[in-house]
């Protein structure tokens, strides 16, 4: 069986988010083999995809992952995981959430399907996914921006 090295990027800005982000760690264990977790970092909300600047601050997290899934099952499997842990995506998709996680990057794999794009179309814009990203793996490779993780974090602009 092939086994793919993914990224998973993890969010949480309701409730008590060290739980919720524990929680969701656990249960990718349970879905794939964990072979890294960055620490969880605090960060303000930004204006951006439905969420507020006033929004509650969001704790941020990165695992790393060896799956023999592909990389849809391994979407259908966090998109469950987001259910099981409270996230309602009906009520505000992209608002306020327990818990979200987003698939960063599977192999060096580029796909493009309805609903599943890898690499996430916005990570390499986003301190928030690349600082745990670059924490446990800075030497992941983004395909498409021919970088890697530390390289893309040390290009952002301060904010």
């Amino acid at each position: 069986m092939t086994r793919a090295r993914a990224f998973v990027a993890l969010g949480s800005n309701l409730g008590c988010r060290r739980v919720n982000l524990r929680a969701a760690v656990d249960r990718l264990r349970q879905l794939s083999n964990v072979t890294a977790v960055s620490g969880f970092h605090l960060t303000r909300a930004v204006a951006e995809s439905g969420v507020a600047a006033g929004d509650p601050d969001f704790l941020n997290a990165a695992v790393a992952i060896e799956t023999g899934l592909d990389a849809r099952t391994l979407l259908d499997g966090l998109l469950e995981i987001e259910t099981g842990l409270g996230r309602d995506r009906t009520a505000a998709p992209a608002g306020p959430r327990t818990i979200d996680l987003d698939l960063l990057l599977f192999g060096n794999a580029v796909i493009t399907e309805p609903g599943l794009l890898v690499p996430h179309p916005r990570m390499h814009q986003r301190r928030f996914v690349l600082e745990p990203l670059a924490q446990i793996a800075p030497t992941a490779w983004h395909p498409v921006q021919r970088k890697t993780a530390l390289d893309l974090l040390l290009g952002l602009a301060d904010s």
